[in-house]
């Protein structure tokens, strides 16, 4: 019987359709890796690794976006899965899906912008969990951009410096006053009494800052002064032209004994050059002392006492004629 490859296709054909229609119960509950969940494809296909491994939204304040979460399930039994968000001004259509064998669902979600809203660029999370045997977790990150005027401006706050001895640490807080997302940089110099003690020049900090945040950092100063009073300067630059400084005063404990211990002396000092002065004044009833132009201070000068001579003499004669 001769070879007929038309009716060998049309064979094949028939077969795989048969097949589809009417799975083995081996290809009944074929081994997977588990659901997922992903942004669902503009197209309404299989998310791949060309399609987008976040959303992202952008749009002015007051505006209303919508996007929609895929969650695909190849396994051959039926799965459910718990929704939530977290972030800002995200809403989802339901709270929990039941997602059959072998399907896909699409869960559609709202983002909402506030009227009020600042711009710049805000983060969220979309999280699918699952109980049982399909017990797994999967966040997929939104990113939202609120259009308008971006704001560059940050602040340095609570500077202080505490310790001693070999090392010293400096405390202070940031704060992003703007609408953008912020990588801070940090610059420090001290100067004492005696010149320049630290300079430490701009460097990254390890903290990413988002509109409104604040932080509190630390940073350490190995070796501080141990004799000399010191202003710290701190300065923070970012991207956008944003930039803080502030400024703090250190003074070693070391140094305030110093000048504790000299103001101990000086008022020693004082204390003994007084008691010198009490000792040199004259005092009443006592010893004669030189007085100005070489005359003993208690010497009458010459003519009181040849008018006191002659008044004891004139009194003598009174009484000798009587």
């Amino acid at each position: 019987m001769p070879f007929r490859p038309r009716t060998a296709l049309r064979g094949a054909a028939l077969a795989a359709a048969a097949g589809l229609l009417c799975p083995t119960p081996a290809a009944a509950a074929p081994a997977g890796p588990g659901w997922s969940a992903a942004p669902a494809p503009a197209a309404g296909t299989a998310p791949g690794s060309q399609d987008r491994p976040y959303f992202y939204l952008e749009g002015a304040p007051g505006t209303v976006m919508t996007d929609r979460l895929s969650l695909g399930n190849p396994t051959g039994r039926a799965v459910t899965v718990r929704l939530h968000g977290t972030g800002p001004w995200l809403a989802l259509a339901a709270r929990e899906v039941k997602v059959p064998p072998r399907t896909r669902a699409s869960v559609p979600f709202t983002v909402t912008v506030p009227r009020d809203a600042a711009p710049g660029e805000h983060s969220g999370t979309l999280v699918a969990t699952s109980g049982g045997r399909d017990g797994r977790r999967a966040a997929v990150p939104v990113h939202l951009r609120v259009t308008g005027p971006r704001l560059s401006a940050l602040t340095v706050e609570n500077v202080t410096v505490s310790g001693q001895g070999s090392a010293a640490v400096i405390r202070y807080t940031l704060v992003n006053r703007g609408n953008t997302v912020l990588s801070p940089r940090l610059a420090l110099r001290a100067d004492g009494v005696f010149g320049p003690v630290l300079r430490r020049p701009a460097h990254p900090l390890p903290a990413r800052l988002r509109p409104g945040r604040r932080v509190d950092l630390t940073e350490s100063w190995p070796d501080p002064p141990a004799l000399d009073a010191v202003g710290v300067r701190l300065t923070v630059t970012a991207q956008g032209g944003a930039y803080g400084s502030a400024t703090a005063s250190y003074t070693p404990v070391g140094w305030g004994a110093v000048a504790g211990a000299a103001l101990v002396l000086v008022a020693g000092a004082g204390g003994l050059v007084a008691v010198r002065r009490r000792r040199r004044a004259p005092v009443k009833g006592g010893p004669v002392t030189s007085g100005p132009g070489g005359r003993a201070g208690g010497e009458r000068p010459p003519g009181t006492e040849k008018a006191e001579g002659t008044g004891q003499l004139a009194g003598s004669a009174s009484g000798a004629r009587a």
